[in-house]
């Protein structure tokens, strides 16, 4: 009985949250890639990748999904499949989707599922180019078009990323690739932004004059950069103080408070390496509002740990869900193995709900 009791006293606290997928980091098998979209008949589907030195991210990705039917409180896997890397999940005319990179800096690849991710086609891959680059981000409808934000990794060490937005009529088959347009490439732009190096994973937003935006991350900065969707050109803008703007985030426009919100990652100035590394540091969460896309206001701390090391809460993904938001995060948290060797590299997909998130805002 004293070696059970001990037993159960190491045992490692779970994660908040309820976890949608578990993946112990001795395998060298990390998390990544979130993805989350609720269904037409009100369940919902959630979908990572895996990356790392143990993976197969650099010849053909694994992606799994997974679906909830009493509203994220529990969570089933339906598929895992190859080729399918950096993806995003999303519902269109009653069909669920899944695009990304067939791997790290692979093709475009799209898949499409009839019945709510249970079952699945064969990959389409839109573009016969290796090279791309992209993360979970929003796809929205804009003036009979769908758009997405991607990017392309010029051959060599990592950096460089060009930005681009890809887009297809709102009608066409979005699994055959000549419904697909691409805009022209655009590196960073350094001279005129006068800081960062480069900047990747970029959001599709319509601002509130209509016009057609790519928000992206800026590496190693809590800024974010603003390019113009200037018909078949994409050019930039200006950059924005924005915290958490050195990691992924996810902006999507809310009708009813008519304010834009995302979920972020500030890197806080308690913690030593938010100055020189604020792209590490993922330890806490926060939900964020603007009325215009350019001042940006934290409400609350959604989730946070102490540690900025080994603990994180990234890349989450999320969705409008009545009064709540519904999230999933590529989080790395302490588990039976030992934990992670650093908060980049998550060993759960957890799911929350930020509940009336809404409260207390002014318009």
């Amino acid at each position: 009985m004293p070696s059970v009791l001990f037993a159960l006293i190491l045992a490692a606290a779970p994660p908040p949250g309820v976890v949608i997928d578990h993946h112990p980091a001795p395998t060298r098998q990390y998390i990544g890639s979130p993805s989350i979209v609720i269904l037409p008949d009100g369940s919902y589907a959630a979908s990572h990748d895996f990356f790392g030195a143990g993976s197969t991210q650099s010849t053909s990705a694994v992606s799994r999904v997974f679906r909830s039917t009493d509203r994220g409180l529990t969570w089933t896997r339906t598929v895992e499949f190859n080729d399918q890397f950096w993806s995003n999940l999303f519902v269109h005319r009653g069909a669920l989707y899944l695009m990304g990179t067939t791997y790290e800096y692979g093709r475009i690849v799209i898949r499409k599922s009839l019945d709510g991710g249970r079952t699945w086609s064969a990959p389409s891959l839109l573009h016969t180019e290796t090279g791309y680059h992209t993360a979970p981000v929003p796809i929205i409808e804009h003036r009979g078009r769908l758009w997405r934000a991607m990017e392309f990794h010029p051959q060599g060490k990592w950096g460089g990323f060009e930005a681009f937005v890809i887009s297809a009529p709102k009608k066409a088959d979005l699994m055959d690739p000549h419904s697909w347009q691409l805009t022209s490439r655009l590196a960073y732009p350094a001279e005129k932004a006068g800081v960062g190096a480069t900047w990747l994973e970029g959001n599709v937003v319509v601002d509130r004059q209509g016009r057609l935006l790519d928000i992206l991350r800026v590496h190693n900065l809590e800024k974010a950069a603003i390019a113009r969707v200037d018909g078949a050109q994409l050019n930039f803008d200006r950059l924005i103080d924005f915290p958490g703007g050195a990691k992924k985030f996810t902006i999507r426009w809310d009708k009813k408070s008519k304010r834009y919100w995302t979920l972020s990652n500030p890197a806080l100035p308690e913690f030593p390496q938010s100055a020189k590394d604020p792209a590490s540091v993922r330890n806490t969460l926060v939900l964020m509002s603007s009325p215009d896309l350019e001042t940006w206001t934290i409400h609350r701390t959604v989730l946070s740990h102490p540690d900025p090391l080994k603990h994180a809460f990234q890349y989450v993904d999320w969705q409008f869900d009545g009064e709540d938001l519904v999230v999933a995060s590529r989080t790395a948290f302490d588990d039976d193995e030992g934990g992670v060797p650093r908060g980049h590299d998550a060993n759960f997909m957890t799911f929350h709900r930020v509940e009336k998130f809404r409260s207390g805002v002014r318009r």
